[in-house]
Protein backbone atom coordinates (compact mmCIF):
# COMPACT_ATOMS: atom_id res chain seq x y z
CA UNK A 1 0.00 0.00 0.00
CA UNK A 2 2.77 2.45 0.93
CA UNK A 3 4.59 1.61 -2.31
CA UNK A 4 1.43 2.42 -4.30
CA UNK A 5 1.09 5.82 -2.62
CA UNK A 6 4.75 6.65 -3.21
CA UNK A 7 4.46 5.58 -6.85
CA UNK A 8 1.36 7.75 -7.27
CA UNK A 9 3.17 10.79 -5.79
CA UNK A 10 6.20 10.25 -8.02
CA UNK A 11 4.09 9.78 -11.16
CA UNK A 12 1.98 12.85 -10.38
CA UNK A 13 5.06 15.03 -9.99
CA UNK A 14 6.54 13.66 -13.24
CA UNK A 15 3.34 14.18 -15.25
CA UNK A 16 2.57 17.64 -13.88
CA UNK A 17 6.16 18.79 -14.40
CA UNK A 18 8.13 21.20 -12.33
CA UNK A 19 7.21 24.84 -11.94
CA UNK A 20 10.31 26.98 -12.40
CA UNK A 21 11.01 30.69 -11.97
CA UNK A 22 14.25 32.00 -13.48
CA UNK A 23 15.89 35.38 -13.84
CA UNK A 24 17.30 36.46 -17.19
CA UNK A 25 20.21 38.04 -15.30
CA UNK A 26 21.33 37.29 -11.76
CA UNK A 27 23.01 40.67 -11.38
CA UNK A 28 22.27 44.14 -12.76
CA UNK A 29 24.45 47.26 -12.65
CA UNK A 30 23.10 50.77 -13.24
CA UNK A 31 23.75 54.40 -12.42
CA UNK A 32 21.55 56.67 -10.34
CA UNK A 33 18.77 58.49 -12.28
CA UNK A 34 18.95 55.98 -15.14
CA UNK A 35 16.41 53.19 -15.71
CA UNK A 36 16.60 49.40 -15.90
CA UNK A 37 14.44 46.42 -16.82
CA UNK A 38 14.37 43.49 -14.40
CA UNK A 39 13.06 40.28 -15.95
CA UNK A 40 11.89 36.93 -14.61
CA UNK A 41 10.60 33.94 -16.58
CA UNK A 42 8.31 31.21 -15.31
CA UNK A 43 6.70 27.99 -16.50
CA UNK A 44 3.37 28.50 -18.24
CA UNK A 45 0.38 26.21 -18.60
CA UNK A 46 -1.81 26.66 -21.70
CA UNK A 47 -4.85 25.27 -19.85
CA UNK A 48 -4.88 27.98 -17.16
CA UNK A 49 -5.86 31.63 -17.43
CA UNK A 50 -3.80 34.52 -16.13
CA UNK A 51 -6.54 35.05 -13.52
CA UNK A 52 -4.92 32.31 -11.45
CA UNK A 53 -1.56 34.12 -11.49
CA UNK A 54 -0.19 35.75 -8.35
CA UNK A 55 3.16 37.55 -8.34
CA UNK A 56 4.83 39.31 -5.44
CA UNK A 57 8.19 41.06 -5.94
CA UNK A 58 10.08 42.78 -3.15
CA UNK A 59 13.47 44.21 -2.25
CA UNK A 60 15.07 42.21 0.56
CA UNK A 61 16.73 44.53 3.08
CA UNK A 62 17.37 44.30 6.81
CA UNK A 63 14.55 46.17 8.51
CA UNK A 64 11.77 46.13 5.93
CA UNK A 65 11.07 44.62 2.53
CA UNK A 66 9.63 47.28 0.23
CA UNK A 67 7.21 45.85 -2.34
CA UNK A 68 8.24 46.49 -5.93
CA UNK A 69 5.28 44.84 -7.68
CA UNK A 70 2.16 42.87 -6.73
CA UNK A 71 -0.19 41.00 -9.07
CA UNK A 72 -3.19 39.23 -7.51
CA UNK A 73 -5.24 36.84 -9.64
CA UNK A 74 -3.96 38.52 -12.80
CA UNK A 75 -4.70 42.08 -11.61
CA UNK A 76 -2.05 44.58 -10.48
CA UNK A 77 -2.41 45.81 -6.89
CA UNK A 78 -0.77 49.27 -6.91
CA UNK A 79 -1.76 49.91 -3.27
CA UNK A 80 0.71 47.21 -2.20
CA UNK A 81 3.62 49.00 -3.83
CA UNK A 82 6.02 50.72 -1.44
CA UNK A 83 6.38 54.52 -1.55
CA UNK A 84 10.02 54.01 -2.55
CA UNK A 85 8.89 52.68 -5.96
CA UNK A 86 5.67 54.68 -6.42
CA UNK A 87 5.31 55.99 -9.97
CA UNK A 88 8.61 54.46 -11.08
CA UNK A 89 7.64 50.86 -12.00
CA UNK A 90 5.93 49.83 -15.24
CA UNK A 91 5.26 46.26 -16.36
CA UNK A 92 4.66 44.59 -19.73
CA UNK A 93 1.21 42.97 -19.65
CA UNK A 94 1.63 41.47 -23.12
CA UNK A 95 4.57 39.18 -22.28
CA UNK A 96 2.98 37.82 -19.09
CA UNK A 97 1.09 35.14 -21.10
CA UNK A 98 4.46 33.95 -22.43
CA UNK A 99 5.70 33.38 -18.89
CA UNK A 100 7.76 36.56 -18.68
CA UNK A 101 7.57 39.30 -16.09
CA UNK A 102 9.31 42.51 -17.14
CA UNK A 103 9.51 45.35 -14.66
CA UNK A 104 10.83 48.69 -15.92
CA UNK A 105 12.19 50.75 -13.02
CA UNK A 106 12.89 54.40 -13.85
CA UNK A 107 14.78 57.19 -12.06
CA UNK A 108 16.92 54.72 -10.12
CA UNK A 109 18.15 55.65 -6.66
CA UNK A 110 21.11 54.24 -4.74
CA UNK A 111 18.67 52.89 -2.12
CA UNK A 112 17.16 50.69 -4.86
CA UNK A 113 20.31 48.54 -4.60
CA UNK A 114 19.88 45.08 -3.14
CA UNK A 115 18.48 41.60 -3.64
CA UNK A 116 15.10 41.37 -5.37
CA UNK A 117 12.88 38.34 -4.74
CA UNK A 118 9.94 37.56 -7.00
CA UNK A 119 7.44 34.89 -5.86
CA UNK A 120 5.18 33.44 -8.55
CA UNK A 121 2.16 31.39 -7.45
CA UNK A 122 -0.20 29.66 -9.89
CA UNK A 123 -2.80 26.91 -9.72
CA UNK A 124 -0.19 24.51 -11.13
CA UNK A 125 2.80 25.41 -8.94
CA UNK A 126 4.83 28.08 -7.21
CA UNK A 127 8.45 29.12 -7.01
CA UNK A 128 10.65 32.20 -6.74
CA UNK A 129 13.62 33.83 -8.44
CA UNK A 130 16.20 36.31 -7.17
CA UNK A 131 18.41 38.90 -8.77
CA UNK A 132 20.73 41.59 -7.44
CA UNK A 133 20.70 45.24 -8.47
CA UNK A 134 23.59 47.60 -7.76
CA UNK A 135 22.89 51.29 -8.33
CA UNK A 136 25.95 53.52 -8.18
CA UNK A 137 25.84 57.25 -7.44
CA UNK A 138 25.66 59.56 -10.45
CA UNK A 139 29.01 60.94 -11.50
CA UNK A 140 29.55 64.43 -10.20
CA UNK A 141 29.51 67.01 -12.94
CA UNK A 142 32.11 69.77 -12.50
CA UNK A 143 30.56 73.10 -11.68
CA UNK A 144 31.77 76.13 -13.62
CA UNK A 145 34.30 78.16 -11.69
CA UNK A 146 33.15 81.58 -10.59
CA UNK A 147 35.49 84.21 -9.19
CA UNK A 148 35.11 84.65 -5.45
CA UNK A 149 35.81 88.24 -4.41
CA UNK A 150 34.94 87.89 -0.72
CA UNK A 151 37.68 85.45 0.32
CA UNK A 152 41.45 85.60 -0.22
CA UNK A 153 42.83 83.49 -3.05
CA UNK A 154 43.72 79.89 -2.24
CA UNK A 155 47.52 79.70 -2.10
CA UNK A 156 47.74 75.95 -1.51
CA UNK A 157 45.90 74.01 -4.16
CA UNK A 158 45.42 70.25 -3.99
CA UNK A 159 47.81 68.20 -6.15
CA UNK A 160 46.71 67.86 -9.76
CA UNK A 161 46.24 64.37 -11.26
CA UNK A 162 49.57 64.64 -13.12
CA UNK A 163 51.52 65.46 -9.94
CA UNK A 164 49.80 62.60 -8.10
CA UNK A 165 51.25 60.24 -10.70
CA UNK A 166 54.77 61.55 -10.09
CA UNK A 167 54.32 61.30 -6.32
CA UNK A 168 53.24 57.67 -6.72
CA UNK A 169 56.25 56.95 -8.94
CA UNK A 170 58.68 58.49 -6.42
CA UNK A 171 57.12 56.56 -3.52
CA UNK A 172 57.28 53.31 -5.49
CA UNK A 173 60.93 53.82 -6.45
CA UNK A 174 61.86 54.72 -2.87
CA UNK A 175 60.13 51.59 -1.57
CA UNK A 176 61.95 49.44 -4.15
CA UNK A 177 65.37 50.91 -3.20
CA UNK A 178 64.65 50.35 0.50
CA UNK A 179 63.57 46.76 -0.17
CA UNK A 180 66.74 46.00 -2.16
CA UNK A 181 68.87 47.65 0.55
CA UNK A 182 67.20 45.55 3.28
CA UNK A 183 67.73 42.38 1.25
CA UNK A 184 71.47 43.03 0.79
CA UNK A 185 71.87 44.02 4.46
CA UNK A 186 70.19 40.78 5.52
CA UNK A 187 72.37 38.74 3.13
CA UNK A 188 75.55 40.41 4.46
CA UNK A 189 74.46 39.84 8.06
CA UNK A 190 73.87 36.14 7.35
CA UNK A 191 77.31 35.74 5.70
CA UNK A 192 79.12 37.45 8.59
CA UNK A 193 77.37 35.29 11.19
CA UNK A 194 77.65 32.13 9.04
CA UNK A 195 73.89 31.59 8.88
CA UNK A 196 72.88 29.46 5.87
CA UNK A 197 70.39 31.12 3.49
CA UNK A 198 67.86 28.84 1.84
Amino acid sequence: MICSILLLIILTSCVSGTFVVNVTQTSYQAEENHHITLEWTFTTNPHTSSNSLNIFCELLIDLRNPVLFHLHEGVEVPESQDEQFAGRVQWDKDVLREGRLRLHVSRLRTEDSGLYLCDVLTSYGSNSGRCRLNVTAARDRPEPETPNTTSPPNTTSPPQPESRGWIGLYCGLTAAVLLVGCFYSFKTFCRENQIPIR
